[in-house]
Order: C-alpha cells, then sequence, then structure tokens
C-alpha cells in the first residue's frame, strides 16, 4: 500500500512513525506543500494512493473521480470544510478527523487577541520602540462585552474564558443550547444581529458551508459598534474580507484579529498586513506541541483505521 502526506504540520515527523508504517508494509509520498494542495495537484497523482493524510487539501467531486485506489483521508486536525463529503462517500473513501482537538489553544489565541487590543498591548509597544512615553487610554474586560457566533466546543470555552474575565456575553448560533450550559455561564442567547450591536469583541466559531460563507459582511459591519473588534480563528471565507477592510478604514468597527484568511497563505501585499488595528497570525492558532503529538499519534491510527489494518 501506498500513502500520500500532505498535511503541513505531519510533515517533518513522518519517520518518528516509519516503524509502524513498514510493519504494515505502507510506502509514504510526501507532496511539498506550504498551506494546502488545490483540485489541480491532487488530480494528476491522487491515483497511486490508499491513503492520504492530509491538510485542508481541496478534495473535490473531480479529486475523487481520479482516487480510483483511495480507501481513507485522515485529516491532520479537525475541519473537513475543504473536502467534498458527498462524492467521498459516492466513491467509498472514509474520512476520518480529530474532533475537538484544538479547543485550548484556540481559545486562548482569542483571548490573546482580545487582551492585546483592551490593554493597547500592540500600540503601547510600537510607540515605546519608536521612543515615546505615551500612555493609552485602555479598558478592563470586566468592563467589556464578548459575542460569539458558533457555540461548539471551541466557542464555548471562549464563553467561559470570557466568564472568567467578568465580561458580559452574548451568544449565536442556529443549533439549540442547553440550559444548564446558558444557567452556568451566564450566556444571553440572542440573534446575530442583537449580538453584533451589543457586542465590543465578537469571535467567530462557525463550521464553514454554503450558508455561514461571509457570515460577516457589509450590512452586519453596519450593526456593529464602532470600538468593535472582530476575532476570526475558525475559517477565513466567514468574513467578506473587501467589506472587512472598509469598514475598519471607515471607522465602521475599530479593528480585527485573523488567524485565517479568504486566500491562504496571505498575499505579501494584501491590505491587510499594513493596517495599524489588524493583528494577523499565519493560522497558527491550533500551536501547542503536546495537542499536536496527539493529533499526529491519532491521525496515525486513522490512516490505518480507515485502511483496515487495525
Amino acid at each position: 500500500m501506498k500513502i500520500l502526506i500532505t498535511a503541513p504540520y505531519f510533515q517533518p515527523v513522518p519517520l518518528k512513525y516509519s516503524d509502524i508504517l513498514n510493519q504494515h508494509h505502507i510506502e509514504f509520498d510526501m507532496f511539498e506543500v506550504e498551506e494546502k494542495c488545490f483540485e489541480s495537484d491532487l488530480i494528476p497523482i491522487i491515483h497511486k494512493y490508499d491513503g492520504v493524510i492530509a491538510g485542508d487539501d481541496h478534495f473535490t467531486s473531480a479529486v475523487f473521480e481520479k482516487a480510483i485506489k483511495l480507501k481513507v483521508i485522515s485529516k491532520w486536525g479537525t475541519g473537513i470544510d475543504s473536502i467534498d463529503l458527498k462524492s467521498a462517500k459516492k466513491h467509498g473513501v472514509k474520512v476520518l478527523n480529530t474532533a475537538d482537538a484544538f479547543i485550548r489553544p484556540v481559545a486562548e489565541t482569542v483571548f490573546g487577541y482580545i487582551l492585546s487590543f483592551a490593554r493597547n498591548i500592540h500600540i503601547q509597544n510600537t510607540l515605546m520602540k519608536k521612543g515615546k512615553w505615551e500612555k493609552v487610554e485602555s479598558i478592563s474586560l470586566s468592563e467589556s462585552s464578548l459575542g460569539v457566533i458558533g457555540l461548539g466546543s471551541i466557542g464555548k470555552e471562549v464563553i467561559r474564558f470570557g466568564k472568567a474575565f467578568g465580561m458580559e456575553l452574548y451568544g449565536y448560533d442556529i443549533r439549540e443550547i442547553s440550559t444548564e450550559y446558558i444557567k452556568e455561564t451566564g450566556t444571553k442567547m440572542v440573534s446575530k444581529d442583537t449580538l453584533l450591536s451589543n457586542s465590543d469583541f465578537v469571535s467567530l466559531h462557525c463550521v464553514l458551508n454554503k450558508t455561514t460563507k461571509y457570515i460577516i459582511g457589509a450590512e452586519d459591519f453596519n450593526l456593529m459598534k464602532s470600538n468593535a473588534v472582530l476575532i476570526n480563528t475558525a475559517r477565513g471565507p466567514l468574513i467578506n474580507e473587501l467589506d472587512l477592510i472598509k469598514a475598519i478604514n471607515s471607522k465602521t468597527i475599530f479593528g480585527a484579529g485573523l488567524d485565517v484568511f479568504e486566500k491562504e497563505p496571505l498575499d505579501h501585499q494584501h491590505p491587510l498586513r499594513s493596517m495599524d488595528n489588524v493583528l494577523l497570525t499565519p493560522h497558527n492558532s491550533n500551536s501547542a506541541p503536546g495537542v499536536r503529538e496527539y493529533v499526529h499519534e491519532n491521525t496515525v491510527n486513522n490512516l490505518l483505521t480507515g485502511l483496515g489494518i487495525i
């Protein structure tokens, strides 16, 4: 059997698992990739492989048509929105992931953004390094409100962090959230419009699908407070980036903290890179060595399960 490894986070470590792969007579190829493989990358080669350890690669229906041997896609991490699940099922390909792997690191990243904006750490750091001694007015989180759109495992953890800081909490989800959780956290479950109108910080934690693409656009920015900060550690296309740039430049909202983008890697000349009120990280909110090690091991186990070995 032969597998393809495209997941960027896994590519440095396959030799660690070579004994396990060799034991089961599994050969592997690595596709050098900066962030993800696209349809045009996969179509010419996918016919050779029984399994894939994948990142956020674009497994489209056209890819599955060529995947004549493929039995399993073992997704490194959680999100599987880049995989056409209907086509996978049609072609008998199992899609396995590691659910809820990055709850704590992602929630911590969200609050890294929140604390930096609330206490103006990034601004004061820049001023100090320019030789200035200028005290910038800041706010306490206990005086602030947080709205979370999408209360899955990560969204709920972000809410819990907000409670610990004494923030006023708003939540929006199309699914019913348990009364126990609402009571535990003191979250006000409201409409999306009400959440946007009342929150100083808005954090997105939705899956990406046809209904959530551009869940935040021009009309939504017009509902938000002028001091509001939008945070996205979920999927880039949840936000219309052009509308976001206009909203910040026009001071409709104050700023944004972004770990994900409509197109990744973010273009070197992208306007977001030069905006003072935007904090950027390179889709790295999952960074935590212990967590990643767990995901490595589970990804290999999922691969072996999908190949029918265990």
